[in-house]
């Protein structure tokens, strides 16, 4: 089993270790007037986490129930359109464009930016000068980010700066987990309990091939799909996995006195958990696009596969 597999390492999220140093200052603009595009999800009593892990040191397990408020949620992540209003009426400038750089998963790059310095780890990403949210793979690269597609290079605090202005926030682990099962109960994925995979199963973005060598795309796409795309759940919510990690409200924390797990996660104080996995999840590396999975990620990262939905209190 690899490093990757024993949930030793994180392939879908470099962090720049800068926990909340980097933290921008909230905005106080007048808020988006309305967001229709949501669905009301009831409360009781929710379910986090699996008595199926696989990847256990990530605190996947064990299956707990959790109270949960009725609370409303975005149908689909936010897209490039309304964070661009977000940005027009608050003039809010992302971590990414301050700090002048973004990671990009070195399936992307063109020109200069294939000449970005590797991470330590995880050499598919790299750290590229000029990404952001408008240029997602770096400068010239404006038009790979469609109207209608996550808002990637979105750190924590952006997230949070957004959700000042919607009137919303960032979920907790335990809605997030709620509305992704779709009123399904213990399932593993929003759609069920079968298996995507790379040749004829296809209801969520993520790989298909050699990871990191080649994506074959036959989901449809090899980078971010549009936020409303496949099949919604039950609740009628797109992409809760694949396509991008989505932020959560919480410290990314894992309850356990072994060594190993101390380990795996040294140096994450302050992390926050993120849900979902993205385009680059795949069995063989990263299997991290089921409810119960998680990931731990620095505040102020910003990468090209990282994007957020809000919840809204009351239903």
């Amino acid at each position: 089993m690899s490093e990757e597999q024993t949930g030793t390492k994180s392939c879908c999220t470099p962090t720049r270790n800068g926990g909340d140093a980097h933290s921008p200052k909230q905005t106080s603009a007048c808020r988006e007037t309305a967001h229709p595009n949501t669905v009301s999800i009831p409360g009781g009593t929710g379910l986090v986490g699996t008595n199926r892990p696989e990847l256990a040191l990530d605190g996947e397990s064990p299956l707990r129930k959790s109270r949960v408020k009725p609370f409303r949620i975005d149908t689909t992540t936010v897209t490039n359109a309304r964070f661009a209003a977000f940005v027009e009426a608050t003039g809010h400038v992302t971590e990414a464009e301050r700090l002048r750089d973004s990671f990009v998963f070195q399936g992307f790059l063109s020109g200069a930016a294939r000449n970005a310095p590797p991470v330590p780890g995880t050499p598919w990403w790299r750290m590229v000068p000029g990404a952001n949210w408008r240029a997602v793979y770096g400068p010239g690269s404006e038009g790979a980010a469609p109207p209608d597609h996550p808002a990637v290079h979105i750190s924590w605090h952006d997230a949070n700066a957004f959700a000042t202005w919607a009137g919303g926030r960032l979920p907790t682990e335990a809605e997030w987990e709620h509305a992704a099962r779709g009123g399904q109960g213990d399932v593993r994925f929003p759609w069920g309990d079968a298996e995507p995979n790379d040749t004829d199963s296809f209801p969520c973005n993520i790989w298909q091939g050699r990871f990191p060598e080649e994506d074959l795309g036959r989901d449809g796409f090899t980078g971010t799909a549009p936020a409303r795309s496949f099949a919604p759940n039950g609740y009628g919510l797109y992409n809760m996995v694949g396509n991008v990690w989505e932020w959560t409200s919480q410290p990314f924390r894992v309850k356990s006195l072994k060594r190993q797990v101390k380990q795996a996660h040294a140096g994450k104080a302050g992390f926050k958990i993120t849900k979902g996995g993205s385009f680059l999840c795949h069995p063989s590396y990263c299997y991290r696009y089921r409810i119960a999975a998680r990931s731990g990620t620095s505040p102020d990262s910003t990468m090209s596969h990282q994007g957020f939905r809000l919840v809204y209190d009351g239903a």
